[in-house]
């Protein structure tokens, strides 16, 4: 087998990201099977029958909730592909988007990050927190500007990785909740001197959090930084970077209080329709302080 397209969800109907998929590799005449892992979901599950019937498509479906990590470590040791590409569940394919092209490059690297971006119009009016702090993100997501920091930028939403290497190098599963399983994926293979190509190959991303659902999401994003803090690099940039930087200069108490003092106000504001985005990275810093 060439390929397996290996999606993972939970709670999320994929089933027109599946077809479509399936129809490209049809097209583009490449040997591939998609095995789809439902992370014990509790519902949005009826569409996986659905799924299970085209050809080549494999269902596995868990009885308790692995993680982020585990259940993409699961779906790379039940594949038989070549290449491994994992695939986030709440991507859509646009005209644009190529698996030659991806294949293309990964024969030059073991570790090809294909990118994502935004659609222009928001597809959920009550997520406009996660809508402007993901559309400001798009602005550095070119294959160019990841290359900068290949391994720092590496991105599990649209990512292909040679077999050989999954098998010695998986996610860690430490990163059992939401936040930081791809950071680390990339850590691990930048002291392995393992190399990370970046090209634009993007798939859209459509699964835009309510705000209130993204916000909790980030906070639980913060505590998996936090429990993992120890084996990020000294030199990462970022929230620990950030507070090394603040213990350094003797400033983590006084940002702690100005946090305590002003949470509410930020929260309520990043849970209105007009969420300021800096308030949104001193809310992720605060949080991470006060852990």
């Amino acid at each position: 087998m060439t390929l397996s397209i290996l999606i993972p969800t939970y709670n999320y109907n994929a089933l027109t990201l599946v077809k479509a998929l399936h129809q490209l590799a049809v097209r583009e005449g490449i040997e591939a099977e998609i095995i789809i892992g439902d992370d014990a979901s509790t519902s949005e599950t009826e569409w996986m029958q659905e799924a299970a019937q085209l050809p080549g498509v494999t269902i596995l479906r868990e009885n308790t909730n692995l993680g982020r990590a585990a259940i993409r470590n699961h779906l790379g040791l039940q594949s038989t592909g070549k290449w491994l590409w994992f695939i986030d569940a709440d991507a859509e394919v646009p005209a644009e988007f190529s698996l030659k092209a991806g294949l293309s490059a990964a024969a030059l690297s073991p570790v090809v990050c294909c990118g994502l971006y935004h659609p222009a119009e928001n597809p959920n009016p009550r997520g406009t927190l996660r809508y402007k702090y993901e559309r400001a993100a798009d602005k550095k997501r070119s294959a160019a500007q990841r290359m900068k920091h290949p391994h720092r930028r590496l991105a599990t939403f649209n990512l292909l990785v040679y077999r050989e290497v999954f098998l010695h190098r998986r996610f860690n599963e430490k990163c059992d909740k939401y936040g930081y399983e791809d950071a680390l994926f990339g850590v691990e293979l930048g002291r392995h001197h393992i190399a990370v190509a970046h090209i634009d190959n993007p798939l859209i991303h459509i699964g835009i959090d309510d705000n209130d659902e993204f916000l909790a999401k980030s906070e639980m994003a913060m505590r998996s930084l936090y429990k993992i803090s120890n084996i990020m690099p000294r030199n990462g940039g970022g929230i620990v970077g950030t507070s090394r930087l603040l213990r350094k200069w003797h400033l983590r108490g006084p940002v702690k209080v100005v946090f305590k003092l002003l949470r509410r106000p930020i929260r309520a504001n990043l849970l209105s329709q007009h969420p300021l985005l800096p308030l949104f990275q001193f809310y992720k810093l605060g949080y991470y302080l006060c852990l």
